[in-house]
């Protein structure tokens, strides 16, 4: 079989200019699955409030991180990189390694068009992000169907929608953390991007809510798709390779817009860990498997201006996975279970 494989990355502005952030946040933002309020709200809320207002802020940061990729967005670098070096393991087969951003470039809409012609028999969709959301992995496999859907001839389709238990992943993460001696911190801090509450309480039927499950201690077939569980899920695995009991590690979001967002709060934990004398933090954010802003500038930057205020003094920001070989072999055993 001739088979196509498109890693889809959330995306990045083209350029750190104000106008290629306008475009990038005003996509971004307007996606319904990302702010999920009715359509005419959502648009007089992005397009008249937040945009305006966020672009040039966010435009400084941005600047900034290029800065951090030698000129080049951090999360394109990486995941071109990925793509490359998976492509590797699939050299003497006829099988095709793609990727693409949900938003901007390289565009979904470019990335199939060209897979299209290819004519595969068989397309595998794989987001590159470990705990299923709508905001993230159902927007991501709803475009991609959305095009796909149009083609004259629809080949197989195959979606792996998450990947939190991969081994691979969860090895790289624990082989990145090897560089650290845990001895050295007095916290260890796992920080997952936030999600609305009203989101994740979407994932059940019914009149069931997220906090109706025991989405911090157990995942079962009812929450096996919240965002929070698999989280939390992703941290337990993470912490059994590492030796860390569950008085070492919190469990925390960051990245929130209001109080209805998940909690706890990951700046809100950093402040109080500082505080109370803590003075070394390491942290993972493995809902983010290449490094970005996120990473990069949020915890490595701007949590640590919140820790020194509060009597802390060093925030410790542990690699994504990005092109460790674990991680390779991860998404290659994710991909071959499907060939």
């Amino acid at each position: 079989m001739k088979i196509g494989v498109l890693l889809i990355q959330l995306g990045t502005p083209d350029k750190p200019s104000l106008s290629s952030v306008r475009r990038y946040l005003s996509e971004f933002l307007n996606d319904y699955r990302v702010i999920d309020i009715p359509w005419l709200a959502r648009k007089l809320l992005v397009n008249g409030v937040i945009v305006p207002f966020r672009a040039p802020k966010s435009t400084k940061v941005y600047k900034e991180l290029w800065q951090h990729g030698n000129g080049f967005s951090p999360l394109l670098c990486h995941t071109d990189n990925l793509k490359t070096l998976l492509q590797e393991r699939f050299k003497s087969e006829v099988i095709t390694i793609e990727f693409a951003m949900r938003y901007q470039n390289p565009s979904m809409n470019n990335v199939l068009d060209k897979m299209q012609k290819e004519n595969y028999d068989k397309i595998i969709l794989l987001p590159l992000f470990p705990q299923y959301a709508s905001a993230s992995s159902g927007s991501a496999i709803e475009k991609a169907m959305s095009i796909i859907q149009k083609w004259w001839v629809i080949p197989e389709i195959s979606i792996i929608n998450q990947f939190f238990d991969n081994e691979g992943y969860i090895n790289s993460i624990a082989d990145n953390a090897s560089q650290f001696n845990l001895k050295d911190y007095d916290h260890v801090l796992f920080s997952y991007h936030g999600l609305p509450e009203r989101q994740v309480n979407k994932v059940y039927a019914g009149t069931n809510l997220c906090s109706d499950q025991p989405c911090e201690t157990e995942l079962n077939d009812k929450n096996k798709y919240c965002y929070k569980a698999t989280s939390y899920a992703t941290t337990r695995l993470i912490a059994e390779k590492l030796g860390l009991s569950e008085k070492d590690y919190t469990v925390c979001f960051q990245s929130r817009l209001d109080k209805k967002w998940l909690t706890p709060f990951s700046d809100k934990i950093v402040e109080e860990l500082g505080k109370n004398g803590a003075k070394n933090l390491l942290v993972f954010s493995p809902a983010f498997v290449a490094d970005c802003l996120e990473t990069i500038i949020e915890i490595g930057e701007e949590y640590q201006e919140i820790f020194t205020k509060n009597g802390g003094e060093r925030v410790q920001l542990v690699p994504s996975s990005n092109t460790n070989v674990h991680f390779i072999n991860g998404l290659e055993e994710l991909i071959r279970n499907r060939i």
